[in-house]
């Protein structure tokens, strides 16, 4: 798909730690409605658990993952026809591990997350595509997979180290 300067990203699974409860020391999650306003409930819910996690001095970082990865499942991953109400068919979760951090959008799309192969050109104060590049930034690492049973759609997931854990 490289025609219009897009790429296609293919799942990626290495980096994730195994979605096990019972491995995950914190886990918080967030369903968020069809609106442009939920990035900004996102951001809310991100500040309050990384608080109680006191992980504060991640805010930043995470926060601005969060959001473009909210914006994208709100701008690309929802059928065109999708009522802009309160249902919610985008879900951020949060988990936490001893060394690391992973925050994941959920949304309702099988299609691969598309990476502009010029974003790493764009005018930083541009609001939009900058999103993957701005994700692949910040985070540790990234990357998606297609969900499979009756959820369908996909997560797209970005992983942070903490330092001074194990």
């Amino acid at each position: 798909m490289g025609t219009n300067g897009s790429t296609m990203l293919e799942p990626l699974r290495q980096g994730l730690p195994p979605i096990d409860p019972s491995a995950v020391s914190n886990a918080a999650s967030v369903a968020l409605p069809a609106r442009y306003e939920a990035v900004r409930g996102a951001r809310q819910f991100t500040r309050s658990t990384l608080t109680e996690w006191q992980l504060d001095g991640r805010f930043d970082d995470v926060a601005l993952v969060v959001s473009e990865l909210v914006t994208n499942a709100l701008r690309h991953a929802l059928p065109a026809d999708t009522v802009r109400d309160e249902s919610a068919p985008v879900r951020l979760h949060l988990m936490r591990w001893s060394s690391r951090l992973v925050c994941a959008v959920r949304d309702p799309s099988q299609e691969s997350p598309v990476a502009r192969e010029d974003e790493a050109y764009e005018d930083f104060s541009a609001e939009c595509g900058r999103g993957l590049f701005l994700v692949d930034s910040f985070a540790d690492g990234w990357g998606w997979h297609p969900l499979a049973g009756t959820l369908g759609g996909k997560v797209v997931w970005a992983l942070f180290r903490l330092e001074g854990a194990e």
